[in-house]
This record gives C-alpha cells, sequence and structure tokens, in this order.
C-alpha cells in the first residue's frame, strides 16, 4: 500500500505558550513494497511523522492518505500498520508465545488459531523452544525478535519501526538487521524505518529520507540502488561508500544545527 504524506505539519504546544514545530510542511509519497529509511538529527521530527502515518498522532495540518492496488478510496490511519518501537513494550509477566499472540487475542481470535500463528512466527525468527520463557530470561537480541514476531503476526502490509535496534550491542544488531532484510525480501511489506544510522539506513532501504533539524523538513530523497538480497558485505563496496560520503555531508550540517538548537535552549532556560 502507498502511503501518501500531503502537506503536513505537526506542533507541539511548548512551555510559557512558546510552541514546537516539529515538522514543518512535509510531502512525500512511500511507495507500496518499499523500504524508507528516515534519516536526520535528534528531535528533527523523524518519530513524530512514523505515529502519524499510523494514526498514533493527530497532524496539526495536512493528511495522511493509504491507498492500495485493491482499494478504491482511501483507508483509516491504523487499519493497514503495526508499529514496532525501540522500548519493546513486552509484558515481562507473559511468556514469548502469549506475547507474540497478544495482539490476535485482542482481536479475539481463538487460542489454538492464534497459537498456531505464534508458534510458526517464533520458528521463523529463530526462537522455536523458548515458546515458554518469559522476557526476563531472554538476552536482548532474543526479546527484539520476540516484539519483531509480535508484530508480524498482525499481518499488516505497513511496518512502522522507530529505531529498533538503536539499544542493540553491534553484534546483536547486525543480526537482526540481517533477520530483518530476509522476512522484508520474504514479504515485500512497505516499511518505514528511523534510525539516526547512516550505514544501516543505506544498508536496508531503498530509499533515504534525510530531514533537517528542527522544525524537520526533508531534506533531500537519496535513492539505494543497492542489489537484492542485501548482505553486510555490501558495505566494503564503492558504490555503499559513495551513497555514505553523499549522505554523511548532508546530514552532518543538521546534526551541527540541532546540536545549536539545544545548547540555545539551556541557554535560554
Amino acid at each position: 500500500m502507498d502511503v501518501w504524506v500531503k502537506e503536513v505539519r505537526k506542533v507541539w504546544s511548548g512551555r510559557l505558550g512558546h510552541d514546537v514545530v516539529a515538522l514543518e510542511t512535509t510531502n512525500h509519497r512511500f511507495p507500496s513494497g518499499r523500504f524508507t529509511c528516515l534519516l536526520g538529527p535528534s528531535g528533527c521530527g523523524k518519530s513524530t511523522l512514523i505515529q502519524i502515518v499510523g494514526g498514533l498522532e493527530p497532524a496539526t495540518s495536512g493528511e495522511v492518505i493509504i491507498t492500495g492496488a485493491d482499494e478504491d478510496r482511501p483507508q483509516p490511519l491504523g487499519k493497514h500498520s503495526v508499529m514496532m518501537w525501540q522500548g519493546l513494550n513486552l509484558f515481562p509477566w507473559r511468556n514469548v508465545i502469549d506475547n507474540v499472540a497478544f495482539g490476535l487475542e485482542m482481536q479475539g481470535v481463538p487460542r489454538e488459531q492464534r497459537y498456531e500463528r505464534a508458534r510458526a512466527l517464533i520458528t521463523s525468527v529463530g526462537l522455536r523452544g523458548f515458546e515458554q520463557h518469559r522476557p526476563g530470561q531472554l538476552s536482548g537480541g532474543m526479546r527484539q525478535r520476540v516484539a519483531l514476531a509480535r508484530a508480524l503476526i498482525m499481518e499488516r502490509p505497513i511496518l512502522l519501526m522507530d529505531e529498533p535496534f538503536a539499544a542493540l550491542d553491534a553484534q546483536t544488531k547486525i543480526v537482526m538487521q540481517e533477520e530483518l532484510l530476509r522476512i522484508f525480501d520474504e514479504t515485500h511489506k512497505t516499511i518505514l524505518f528511523v534510525t539516526h544510522a547512516i550505514e544501516e539506513a543505506i544498508l536496508l532501504g531503498d530509499e533515504v529520507v534525510v530531514m533537517t533539524a528542527r522544525p524537520g523538513r526533508i531534506k533531500e530523497v537519496i535513492p539505494v540502488h543497492l542489489p537484492r538480497p542485501r548482505h553486510l558485505e555490501m558495505v566494503n563496496t564503492k558504490e555503499f561508500g559513495e551513497l555514505f560520503d553523499h549522505t554523511f555531508h548532508l546530514i552532518r550540517d543538521e546534526v551541527n544545527a540541532a546540536m545549536a538548537q539545544q545548547a540555545e535552549m539551556v541557554a535560554h532556560g
């Protein structure tokens, strides 16, 4: 399904009546079945944008329209998307299979049916045999796999991911990136993926949307023509290096601008 962001703007109410413009007027089409990475400095509105796309936060102005090949009219926000956060939001008192099946339980899917689907996904993400473990008994990477399976079980065509691997150690992050690439190659979901890491954005994405410091705007959309399936060894290629250098020079000025904004805020209390 295509995601059309049209003239979207978001303003937060600030202290002492000083409003904060998180997103300035933003327009973009996120194509169906494509992997888009949103890259920019902290506070530039990346997370806000995907929350608006998912219907979790209203835009101050503008609109998001979800369309699909088999739909003849725009679809309600949130109907076809699922969010995966950096904070896993797993229920510590529930075991793996009950965490994964939670969304189906809330939809009233019978126990045996939801468990059957949950077991298949648990196996798919490499956690077979851990169905009865609780999150506290798992490593960080294993907990992330549980969260990924919980998102996938909803079988929605749009997957919104807000820095899901940011808290993982380097080795585990690589494994999860490879896992996500495998799932994308199999499902061809429309993925919007927020990250601060240039290398991650290029390795995963079909395009990288670079955003400015607050108020966030789209500075440039960089197409990534690396062949699929992707693999980590691609980071050593000339094409990857050229993409990295171009993206780095775009983002460096925005990071400096964001740091200057933060320093000014501290100076003025």
